[in-house]
C-alpha cells in the first residue's frame, strides 16, 4: 500500500499549517494562557470559514467528503502548534459518530458544527478507569426510554460543549446517548488538566432520555467505532507534538555551545536524538497503518491499540529527552519546550496509557488473535 499523501492532502496540510502556525506562536500561546479563555474562538471561526472543521463530513452533511486521514493532518498540525481548540472533542468524539450512526434529527446538528457554532464532546472515561467499551455508567429502562446514572471524568471541553455523547451500559449491551448539557440531572464541574485543556467531571443523576437519544444501537458498535477513532486521533496529535519537540531540540543543540563545541556534536547527545527520531518514525508508521485501516473499514483493533501505545511511548520518551537536552531551560515552565512536555503527557494518558494498550493487545492475542494485514 502507498502511504504517501496526494496533492489534495498536502494542500490541506499546508492550509492547516498556515492558519495554525501564523496565529499560534510561542508568544500567542503564553498570552492566551494568561487570558484564561477555554479555547481560541477566533481561530476556531477561521477554521470553520476555511471548511476545515467539516473535512471528514460527507458532502451530504455539507463537508468535503474526505476521511480520517485528512482530518489527521489537521490534528497533526494542531499538535505541532499546541493550538488550544476543541477539534478532537467536537469533530472526532462528537460529529463523526453522529454522521455515521445518528438519526436524521441528530445529524441536523452537523451544519452548525461545521460552521463553528456548536461544540460537542464525548464522555468516555470514568473515575475507576477500566475498559472504555464496558462503562459502569448505566441507563436503566423506563416506560419512556432510559434513566442515566453515573460519573464521567476528564471529559474534554465538557463544560463548554452544548451536547454530550455519553458511553453507557444499556441492558446487556452498551452504546452512546446524546444528551443536552442543560438536561435535568446533569451536573458539570470543571477540572484542570496537565496541558491546560479544559476538562470536566460530569455526574448524571437519573437523567431521563427518550429512545431517540440513542446513537446507533445497543450492541456497542457505535461506542467501539468512536473509541477506535479517538485513539487514532490522539496518535495524530501526539505525532505533531513529538515531531516539533524533536525539531526544536535538534536546533537547540546545534546552536548551544559547550566546551567550545556545539552540544549536538557530543556522541551521547546524538544517541539520545537518534533514539527519539526512531520513536517518532515508529509512531508515524503505526499511526498510518491504523488510520488506513479505519478509513478503509478494515477491522484491525490491534493496529489501533498499537498506534495509541506508540503515542504513549513516543510522547514520554521524546519530550523527556527534549527537556533533558535543553538543560535548565527544559525545567523552566515558561520555556516553550515545557508546554510540549505537558501536552505529550496528557495525550499519553488520555483514553488509556501504554500499559492498558498492551494489556488489551495481549488479551486479543490470547483470544481471537490478530488479523493478517495485507
Amino acid at each position: 500500500m502507498d502511504f504517501s499523501y496526494s496533492e489534495e492532502q498536502q494542500a490541506l496540510r499546508e492550509l492547516a499549517a498556515r492558519l495554525l502556525g501564523q496565529r499560534w506562536t510561542d508568544a500567542h500561546r503564553k498570552a492566551f494562557a494568561r487570558g484564561g479563555a477555554p479555547y481560541d474562538a477566533e481561530l476556531w471561526a477561521m477554521l470553520a470559514r476555511a471548511g476545515l472543521l467539516s473535512t471528514a463530513f460527507s458532502a451530504a452533511a455539507g463537508g468535503s467528503g474526505l476521511g480520517l486521514t485528512e482530518l489527521g493532518l489537521l490534528l497533526e498540525e494542531q499538535g505541532r502548534t499546541l493550538a488550544q481548540l476543541p477539534l478532537l472533542a467536537t469533530v472526532v468524539l462528537g460529529a463523526l459518530p453522529l454522521e455515521r450512526f445518528g438519526t436524521p434529527a441528530q445529524r441536523a446538528l452537523l451544519p452548525r458544527i461545521a460552521a463553528g457554532e456548536l461544540l460537542m464532546t464525548a464522555a468516555l472515561e470514568e473515575p475507576a478507569g477500566g475498559d472504555l467499551q464496558r462503562p459502569a455508567t448505566a441507563a436503566g429502562a423506563t416506560a419512556q426510554g432510559w434513566a442515566l446514572t453515573g460519573v464521567k471524568t476528564c471529559v474534554p471541553y465538557g463544560a463548554q460543549a452544548q451536547h454530550l455523547l455519553v458511553a453507557a451500559r444499556l441492558g446487556a449491551g452498551s452504546g452512546l446517548l446524546l444528551i443536552d448539557r442543560g438536561a435535568p440531572g446533569v451536573r458539570i464541574e470543571p477540572q484542570r488538566s496537565t496541558s491546560g485543556e479544559p476538562q470536566a467531571l460530569i455526574t448524571f443523576s437519573a437523567v431521563r432520555l427518550a429512545p431517540g437519544d440513542l446513537v446507533g444501537d445497543q450492541r456497542g458498535e457505535a461506542l467501539a467505532w468512536t473509541v477506535a477513532r479517538a485513539h487514532v486521533a490522539l496518535a495524530a496529535q501526539q505525532l505533531g507534538v513529538v515531531e516539533e519537540a524533536l525539531r526544536r531540540t535538534a536546533a537547540y543543540v546545534s546552536e548551544r555551545q559547550q566546551f567550545g563545541r556545539p552540544l549536538g556534536s557530543f556522541q551521547a547527545v546524538q544517541h539520545r536524538l537518534a533514539d527519539s527520531y526512531i520513536a517518532v518514525e515508529a509512531l508515524r508508521s503505526a499511526y498510518l497503518r491504523a488510520v488506513w485501516a479505519l478509513d478503509h473499514d478494515v477491522p484491525d483493533a490491534a493496529a489501533v491499540r498499537a498506534a495509541k501505545w506508540w503515542a504513549a511511548r513516543a510522547g514520554h520518551q521524546v519530550t523527556h529527552t527534549a527537556q533533558h537536552l535543553h538543560g535548565g531551560l527544559g525545567a523552566d515552565v515558561e520555556y516553550p519546550i515545557h508546554a510540549f512536555f505537558l501536552r505529550a503527557k496528557q495525550l499519553e494518558l488520555s483514553l488509556g496509557g501504554a500499559t492498558q494498550m498492551l494489556a488489551e493487545i495481549g488479551a486479543q492475542l490470547a483470544g481471537d488473535g490478530v488479523p493478517a494485514f495485507t
